[in-house]
């Protein structure tokens, strides 16, 4: 859907902001998300924000806090009048009076590696079980895997082709022998049912014009999980968030896992770090070094 679709007639604002964007390359999905906090700053002051002051923006952020706006929503929206701020309006004055919501960072929810190995097994078919394998295997989001094509595996060297992933930057990713079997069983049956097209969707939806909805996939991580027996809460990102521990555990360089990830801060990488329970385990504590000194002096007295 076009961010531009309402059945309301469209504002000069609006359509000036909405050409800004374009311009910017922002995607649909941010378009649509900027406009529509824009418009529920408007509505707040029931008048054009182009009319705005610093005073409105400080009620308006007041009201978001008192009425139990969570954090995240209020950073988003802190993003959009921003952009219609200093863009759009040409205001960066008031831009700077707009201030981000502090909350804490909690740890991800990550799988052990048998935990995975049967969430896969228990997946509804080949062609889940292929699209699950892949968020953990290559450590993709969830946009990332329905997105694929075909094309995008190389077998020759071992590579899956990210195309305009977050941030609409291009990215290899790693395709395991494991992973390529998984493809490969799932192109196999694709091609039986008559579901994959030549240069077309790895995970069709239920047109082969279309791509797997991530709705679709979160359904089957569900499923698989319930049929599994695992009882914590498990979305797609569940597996790629279970990726980059696991291969801490296994003494990779953790900038080559955010490279992996298609991080741009290595600080969101470093992240996993404390939740690779084996590489935690295995450090050995000061403390120990301290119980051989005084074993030591024991022993000379």
């Amino acid at each position: 859907m076009s961010p531009h679709s309402n059945d309301r007639p469209v504002t000069p604002l609006r359509r000036r902001m909405l050409e800004d964007m374009a311009v910017r390359g922002l995607r649909e999905a941010t378009q649509r998300d900027y406009i529509r906090f824009v418009q529920t700053f408007a509505a707040f002051l029931g008048r054009s924000p182009e009319t705005a002051t610093a005073d409105d923006l400080r009620r308006f952020q007041v009201h978001q806090a008192q009425t139990g706006v969570q954090p995240p929503t209020i950073n988003c929206s802190v993003s959009a009048l921003r952009f219609l701020f200093t863009v759009t309006l040409d205001r960066p004055d008031l831009s700077r009076r707009l201030v981000l919501a502090r909350y804490p960072r909690k740890l991800p929810e990550v799988l052990s590696v048998e935990e995975v190995g049967r969430l896969l097994q228990a997946a509804p078919g080949a062609k889940y079980r292929a699209a699950l394998g892949t968020a953990y295997g290559a450590g993709l989001r969830v946009s990332e895997v329905a997105t694929l094509k075909i094309d995008n595996i190389d077998s020759t060297r071992m590579l899956i082709r990210i195309e305009e992933g977050k941030g609409r930057k291009d990215r290899n990713a790693m395709l395991s022998p494991q992973l390529l079997e998984l493809l490969r069983l799932w192109w196999k049956e694709g091609r039986q049912r008559g579901v994959m097209l030549p240069h077309g969707w790895l995970f069709p939806g239920r047109s082969r014009l279309q791509p797997v909805s991530t709705r679709r996939l979160n359904r089957a991580v569900h499923e698989a999980a319930e049929a599994a027996g695992i009882t914590r809460r498990v979305s797609p990102h569940t597996l790629r968030h279970s990726f980059a521990p696991h291969l801490l555990e296994q003494n990779v360089d953790i900038r080559v896992i955010q490279v992996l990830l298609g991080h741009s801060k290595l600080d969101t990488t470093a992240l996993y770090a404390k939740v690779a329970t084996r590489t935690i385990r295995a450090v050995t504590s000061p403390i120990e070094q301290l119980k051989i000194l005084m074993e030591n002096e024991n022993a000379r007295e």
